[in-house]
């Protein structure tokens, strides 16, 4: 068949990947040009232009198990893969493949590929059969087929698509990770407080069955158990007066020794147990006088420690509906930030979608000073809630990494060493959301270390990131813009050291915003 083509041949064949063999009986060239028909991106090449392919490809037969190349190999192959499957995979992420070549692809070095080198470890699931071209015959290949280069163009198009896509699932399930990390902290300690107080209430109730027996061993009179009873709520009145007061630890702890050393004086055993809960209380020493004039001393051990038990059982109470509140709160503001079954698009509250990303975020912040600057009454806007979260997710996530490592920047330097240093480098968070003209402005300060002016118009774009490698895909910013742009918005940053600030405008007409 006669061909135009160039009968360029190299006088030596290019140097061949490290430890691959050709195979010891080589295909028929009609047979590789048939099977390179089959590779989706030359589909519909000529029978000239496969057979070239054919005839100046590397033929390769590699068994399953067996490497095609190592993570960190220059990368000098164009690899068409005619049959079988290859895994790509990093040493250190353990098993899951990074990518998977299969029949009908055409990978490694591309023209007008920027690549340099392989990113993982390649090797065969399957058994291979493919052609490998050197790098030095790309331009031989180019003027061959002149297609070629737009065959390439759109497959690395593709390429590009796909990594994006799997750097920004990665994101996503990094981020995903964090706020699942921040809940499990956050709903563990009001889980196990509530777990504790469930076990003291059972402990307490034990307690109490045994001591109702003791106490009607004490063949009380009925002037005495209206004296008793009398006793024990003018003692709870008292102590709620001095809850008003807000007495200080200090006081406690002055209460439970004169208390004690009443017990003592009156030969009461178990003070230990049963002190310190009348100091928390807010009982003090003579309180306990008109009991002595009421009672002997053992049915007074009895009272008390059935009051003392019956006191530590609402304690036990309370820190379970606290810890359930708690709960709760962090259940609302879970619902809060996703919009958890509700339309898309909704009408939005912005101060409470950043109030609930705060909590979410709670237990990354314990150090950071938080000021809410919220202009009263501010409408609502149409958006897309669950989404403009992760704007503030990511917007608060980046200001509290800055200021923290503007902390352990302080430290290296000795500049923590007095008070007065420590409260000018305490980090401090700044949420700032109010009208401007037709706009809603919602500000994120930081008094971190500040964005140096020559980075300051790089932040935005995909894959950028200032963090060390593996702390950062530099996705966080893009999509915070991609989603700020959707809802016709703007996104910006101005920053010098020691104040930061990420300016979100967004507008209140639904009509301009969708």
């Amino acid at each position: 068949m006669p061909s135009n083509l160039p009968p360029s041949v190299p006088s030596s064949p290019p140097a061949s990947l490290p430890g691959l063999l050709d195979p010891p009986t080589p295909s028929p060239l009609h047979e590789i040009a048939e099977a390179i028909d089959h590779i989706a991106p030359l589909h519909g090449l000529s029978y000239p232009e496969r057979e070239w392919l054919a005839r100046h490809g590397q033929e390769i037969r590699i068994q399953s198990g067996e490497t095609l190349f190592e993570e960190g190999m220059p990368a000098e192959q164009m690899i068409l893969i005619l049959k079988g499957e290859i895994h790509v995979r990093r040493k250190r992420t353990g098993p899951m493949a990074l990518f998977i070549g299969r029949a009908g692809q055409m990978t490694g070095l591309l023209p007008f590929s920027r690549m340099t080198g392989y990113g993982g470890q390649g090797f065969a699931v399957q058994p291979v059969w493919a052609l490998l071209f050197h790098k030095s015959l790309f331009p031989d290949l180019m003027q061959a087929i002149p297609s070629f280069g737009q065959r390439v163009v759109s497959t690395l198009l593709d390429r590009v698509r796909e990594v994006t896509r799997i750097e920004q699932q990665s994101e996503k399930l990094t981020a995903l990770g964090k706020l699942a990390g921040n809940l499990a902290h956050e709903l563990n300690n009001p889980s196990s407080a509530a777990q504790r107080a469930a076990s003291g209430i059972l402990t307490e109730l034990r307690a109490q069955g045994d001591a109702r027996y003791h106490l009607v061993s004490l063949c009380l009179t009925p002037d005495q158990v209206i004296a008793v009873q009398s006793w024990e709520r003018e003692v709870r009145a008292a102590a709620l007066e001095s809850r008003e007061q807000d007495p200080q630890p200090i006081d406690n702890a002055a209460r439970e020794d004169a208390i004690l050393r009443w017990l003592q004086q009156h030969g009461i055993q178990g003070g230990w147990q049963i002190a310190p809960e009348l100091a928390e209380l807010g009982v003090e020493g003579e309180k306990l006088q008109p009991l002595a004039e009421l009672l002997p001393p053992q049915a007074i051990q009895i009272v008390l420690d059935q009051f003392a038990s019956s006191l530590r059982a609402e304690h036990f109470a309370q820190a379970m509906l606290h810890s359930t509140d708690r709960i709760f709160d962090l259940i609302s503001a879970i619902k809060t930030y996703s919009y958890m079954d509700r339309a898309p698009i909704l009408e939005i509250d912005v101060p409470a979608g950043l109030d609930a990303t705060l909590q979410m975020l709670h237990s990354r912040m314990q150090f950071v000073h938080v000021v809410r600057e919220f202009d009263l009454d501010l409408p609502s806007i149409s958006a897309y809630g669950s989404e403009l979260n992760q704007v503030w997710t990511s917007l608060i996530e980046n200001a509290t990494e800055a200021m923290h490592q503007a902390k352990l920047q302080a430290k290296l330097q000795d500049k923590l060493q007095d008070k007065l240093h420590q409260a000018l480098y305490r980090p401090c968070l700044r949420l700032v959301c109010r009208l401007e003209a037709d706009m809603l402005l919602v500000e994120v300060w930081d008094n971190g270390p500040g964005i140096p002016a020559e980075l300051q118009d790089r932040v935005f774009e995909p894959f950028f990131t200032t963090k060390a490698p593996g702390h950062g895909l530099g996705l966080g910013l893009d999509n915070a813009m991609r989603i700020v742009r959707k809802h016709r918005g703007h996104l910006g940053v101005r920053s010098e050291p020691g104040a930061t600030c990420f300016h979100v405008r967004l507008p209140l007409n639904q009509l301009q915003a969708y």
